[in-house]
């Protein structure tokens, strides 16, 4: 890159910095520099523009201001990913407020049969790419670890499970603002397995569970067999489930449990303030209410800074903390785990009467991987990835779908939540996608009583030519509906 000094220098009154500054904002502005793209050092930049180390720097700083871009240690400067401002947010979403059976089995079926199709472009299931996962360094892991515990290995490892695992996990929790023995803690088979454990633990048939509207689809599903009732709550994209809908629920309403996503929620991606965890938390314990808490995007937020858990802010052991490293390391080796607080007793036992333990191999393997095999620099690498593509993917969505849709802007994660105009029904744009060669997930499989018919959620795990060219043939199909 070449650039006059006049080019910087021409900004009269201005001051110099802030005509650098300018200057590197019109050339992110124009695409020379993209999302996650390094721009040039403080020193090449200085040398290009002929200014000043100093210059450079409070340009720089000026840029990181405006969220323009972002300073990595050791690395650079980086251009920090952003949702095009073109593209309205949606709104609070408004599900009834009455509880209700599932009746979405059959669709939910079909789209995560989808995965299993190598020849789909995979937009539906909420799946990481496995080209961005530590496969090799895991899978030596995996031999290292079964000839040094080779007895351990083969044999069960009973409720709470593998403790090398546990202790683990238990440093990791300092991160997400608990304090937590490893004896805390019980490992399971993913997280929908701590998930199931403990609706089991917490409900029986007939009772009813508040959930985040739109919700993960499993988690219905889970409800649905159960025998259990689901109480959709208003959600917001940006903040989470709305309290001021649930306390009404509540006070109007027999609820026995509530299950929130307060880190990056799937489908929608929203992240709930501190503020409104620790009021979440205070609601449900003065009723006795436990809470059920999903942290399984926690690990990928796009900040530098690993946002807290609802857990940290119970002092009643009523909320139970339910992750893995499915979405972040290994999705096949189902290796999971639950703090349940009071429950825990009730836990061991459900896991124990049912599948007795997990896979030890794969749980010693993530234990070492946790402990010596740099989960947290590979955590930097896939955060950056992924915010890079949930940019990149929102823009693609912005200039490809018809006008007055809508597109979330998550602070974490890997999925966007696509609301279009009443017109376009995702159910039908979902067969027409599959002819063309692309899965979706389309919104009715996140609603217990198939609200969402417009909305689609889009995997942003994957993008290169092949998914940019799918964007657009969706949002020609979507268009064609107009």
């Amino acid at each position: 890159m070449t650039l006059a000094m006049n080019t910087v220098k021409s900004g009269g009154k201005i001051p110099l910095y802030e005509s650098v500054a300018g200057r590197v904002a019109q050339l992110i502005g124009e695409g020379t520099f993209r999302a996650g793209d390094r721009i040039p050092s403080v020193r090449a930049l200085g040398r290009q523009f002929q200014v000043s180390l100093t210059t450079v720097m409070e340009a720089y700083t000026l840029l990181e201001d405006r969220g323009l871009i972002e300073a990595r240690p050791q690395s650079g400067y980086y251009v920090r990913a952003r949702f095009p401002g073109s593209t309205a947010e949606p709104e609070m979403t408004a599900p009834p407020l009455k509880p209700t059976t599932v009746g979405t089995a059959e669709l939910s079926m079909m789209v995560m049969r989808d995965t299993r199709n190598p020849d789909l472009v995979p937009l539906g299931a909420a799946i990481p790419n496995p080209e961005l996962l530590p496969v090799d360094r895991l899978n030596r892991m995996l031999a290292t670890e079964s000839r040094k515990h080779a007895v351990a290995s083969v044999s069960y490892d009973m409720p709470p499970g593998c403790e090398r695992l546990r202790v683990q996990i238990a440093r990791r929790m300092l991160a997400v603002g608990c304090a937590l023995a490893p004896d805390q803690i019980v490992t399971t088979s993913g997280c929908i397995e701590a998930v199931v454990l403990s609706l089991r633990a917490i409900c029986r048939p007939g009772d009813t569970v508040a959930v985040e509207s739109p919700v993960y689809y499993n988690f219905l599903q889970a409800i649905d067999l159960m025998g259990l009732k689901a109480l959709e709550i208003p959600t917001h994209p940006r903040t989470g489930i709305s309290l001021d809908a649930l306390r009404y629920a509540l006070d109007h309403t027999p609820i026995r449990a509530c299950l929130v996503v307060a880190n990056f929620n799937n489908p929608l991606g929203s992240l709930m303030p501190d503020d409104h965890k620790r009021e979440l938390v205070a609601m449900l314990a003065a009723r006795r209410i436990p809470l059920i808490e999903d942290d399984i995007y926690g690990d990928l937020s796009f900040s530098p800074e690993r946002p807290r858990a609802a857990k940290a802010f119970d002092e009643a052991g009523l909320v139970l903390y339910c992750t893995s490293v499915t979405k972040t390391v290994a999705p096949g080796y189902r290796v999971g785990w639950v703090a349940p607080g009071i429950f825990q007793k009730e836990i061991e036992r459900l896991k124990a009467v049912t599948t007795i333990a997990c896979s030890t191999p794969t749980e010693l393997a993530v234990a070492e991987f946790l402990a010596n095999g740099g989960y947290d620099h590979h955590l930097r690498r896939i955060r950056r990835i992924y915010a890079r593509q949930m940019s990149l993917m929102a823009e693609a969505v912005g200039r490809a779908f018809p006008a007055g849709t809508r597109v979330t802007r998550p602070e974490g994660g890997f999925v966007l939540w696509v609301e279009c105009p009443e017109r376009v029904d995702s159910l039908v744009l979902y067969e027409q996608a599959l002819t063309r060669g692309i899965t979706i997930a389309p919104g009715p499989i996140f609603s217990a009583t198939g609200k969402y018919r417009n909305c689609i959620r889009l995997n942003a795990a994957w993008w290169d030519d092949r998914v940019e060219r799918a964007i657009h043939t969706l949002g020609e199909l979507a268009a064609a509906m107009m």
